[in-house]
Formats: structure tokens, C-alpha cells, sequence
């Protein structure tokens, strides 16, 4: 029995709240889609484990339909989200785009809630395509969706999360080019852009984006090769879809010990996910600031008693403890 799951799991949910209100201030919908779906997905993640630890019982199969969909959501919506990011961090440091106005936020933020929200909606019902039968429950794991490995599957499911990340990566690269060009003067540029980001702002957006989209590469070629280990030819829909609403059971006793170690690697990488992207910004100068700032608040409007007069005001920064 995995006893670590759940504690692990909302413990990474739980720390997605610390960057949280910067990122809701500045109106960040590529960082706040990357925030919701991880949470999201820990929950999940953490629930599962306690209802299945040590069964593999359907007890709850309209969560299992609900959850097994949002997770192969995740798959597309990630990748997309640091995408999202590293367009817009190209944009703003491109000569190009000296001035970011209301009006352009407004378009980037209804452009970047499409690409974390709308495609990852159409990408759950690609899904159908090749999904094999409703879902898998694993003993102490519980829910996970079925994919009828074929080749439609690798360029349904596989091969957009990755083309997604090689993209991000080639913005990322020209987003570091036009800093290198003009690194002198950057934060001038930046300033003088309007787009609420500063030189140590945009490094770590940047830098995020990369990493995690280095992370994805890794572990969705490593499911890629696992999965296509049983590769199996399509043959026609009503074959691949034939005994659908069938549920299929991985008791830990009777499952290949290759395929527990699977089940155990793939699990880690989303709390490793959340922790990479927490890392970012809840550690920072920024932060920090807000930690203190919260803290003062807190005195002042729940203990009563009185802050130094040097901490900056909490006003801003603890605006969900005062709605």
C-alpha cells in the first residue's frame, strides 16, 4: 500500500495556492489554466488513492468517467499553457511589440483561455476515437483512461503534446535571443511594454516554461515507448470499440511487476510537475513580499496587534482574505 499518495498529492495541491494570487492579479490565464489543472489533477489524485487503496471496486464509475477525461485533458492543456506563455514572452520582448495595450491583454487572455480551455475539450473527445473501452481502475491508484494503442493513437494522443512542447521551445529560444540583443537596455524594454513583467519575472516565466516542457518531452516519449510496447493494428471503429462500457480491473496480485513499476513512475509526475512549477514562484523576492505582506495583514485585521511600519501594505496581496 502506497500510504504516501495521499498526503503527497494534496500537499502539492495545497502548495499551487502559494504563487496563486500574484498570478490572479496580474491576470495570467496561461499560469492560472497551469495552476487549475494541476490542482485539479492532485485532487484526483489524492482522492483516488484513498477510495482504491487495496481494491479495485466500481463504486463511483461517473467520477471515474468525469476524471479519466480531465486527466488526458491535462495532456494537451499543459503543453499548451507554456506555450501560451512563451508566445507571449516572445511578444513582449520582440521589437515588434514596443506596447502591450487593454486591448491586447484582452485579446491574449481570450486567445490563451481557448488554447488551456477550448482545445483540451476538443482533445477529450479525439479521445473517443481511440479509446478502447469506459476506463481502467488500478488498486491503489483507482481511475486512469484506456487508450486502444494503434497508430491513430500515437497522432492523436502522443504526437500533439509533443509537438505542442517542441514549439514552446522554439519560442523560448527566440524569446532568449531578443534578450540577449538587447540585454543593456531589457528592463527599460520591458518597463516601457507595459506588460506588468519585470527582467526576474519574465526569466522565471521563461524558465518554467522550459523546464516543464523538457519534463513533458521526457515522460510523454517514456509513456509513448511503454504503450507502444503492445502496439495493435486498427482495424475498423465497431472492432475497437466493441464491448465498450467495459471496465478493466488491475488487482496489484495479478498484475506484471513491469506494469506496477509504470503505474507507480507515472504517478509521480504530476505532484513532480507541481512541485517544478511552485518552485518557480513561491520562493522569490515576489513572494516573499507577499508572504510578509499576508502575515501583517493578519495582525492587524485578526490579532490586532500592530505591524512595523516598514512592511510593505497587504491590501493588494491578501485580497481573498478580505472577500
Amino acid at each position: 500500500m502506497h500510504s504516501e499518495f495521499p498526503p503527497v498529492a494534496f500537499l502539492a495541491a495545497l502548495s499551487l495556492l502559494l504563487p496563486l494570487p500574484w498570478h490572479w492579479r496580474a491576470g495570467n490565464v496561461a499560469t492560472l489554466s497551469i495552476i487549475a489543472w494541476l490542482f485539479i489533477l492532485n485532487v484526483v489524485y489524492g482522492v483516488d488513492a484513498i477510495i482504491w487503496a487495496n481494491n479495485v471496486n466500481i463504486v463511483i464509475p461517473v467520477w471515474c468517467d468525469i476524471t479519466s477525461k480531465i486527466i488526458i485533458g491535462s495532456t494537451f492543456a499543459l503543453p499548451a499553457a507554456c506555450l501560451c506563455i512563451c508566445i507571449h514572452l516572445e511578444r513582449v520582448a520582440s521589437v515588434h511589440r514596443a506596447k502591450t495595450s487593454q486591448r491586447d491583454k484582452r485579446i491574449r487572455q481570450l486567445f490563451e483561455l481557448f488554447m488551456c480551455f477550448g482545445l483540451p475539450m476538443v482533445f477529450m473527445g479525439l479521445h473517443h476515437i481511440v479509446q478502447g473501452h469506459r476506463f481502467d481502475i488500478i488498486e491503489e491508484y483507482g481511475c486512469r483512461p484506456t487508450t486502444y494503442v494503434s497508430i491513430p493513437a500515437i497522432f492523436l494522443i502522443w504526437v500533439p503534446p509533443l509537438t505542442l512542447s517542441a514549439i514552446t521551445l522554439g519560442f523560448a529560444c527566440a524569446s532568449f535571443v531578443h534578450f540577449m540583443r538587447r540585454r543593456i537596455t531589457f528592463a527599460h524594454h520591458l518597463d516601457a511594454s507595459r506588460s506588468g513583467l519585470t527582467t526576474s519575472r519574465y526569466f522565471r516565466l521563461m524558465l518554467m516554461a522550459v523546464v516543464e516542457m523538457i519534463w513533458n518531452i521526457v515522460v510523454t516519449s517514456y509513456t509513448l515507448w511503454f504503450s507502444t510496447l503492445d502496439l495493435r493494428p486498427w482495424t475498423n471503429w465497431d472492432d475497437v470499440h466493441s464491448n465498450f462500457s467495459r471496465i478493466d480491473l488491475y488487482a496489484t496480485a495479478f498484475t506484471p511487476q513491469i506494469v506496477i513499476t509504470n503505474f507507480y513512475l507515472i504517478w509521480w509526475v504530476v505532484p513532480a510537475s507541481t512541485f517544478i512549477f511552485v518552485a518557480f514562484f513561491a520562493f522569490g523576492k515576489d513572494a516573499v513580499d507577499e508572504y510578509t505582506a499576508c502575515i501583517v495583514w493578519i495582525r492587524r485585521n485578526v490579532l490586532k496587534q500592530t505591524a512595523p511600519a516598514s512592511v510593505p501594505p497587504a491590501k493588494y496581496v491578501c485580497v481573498f482574505f478580505q472577500h
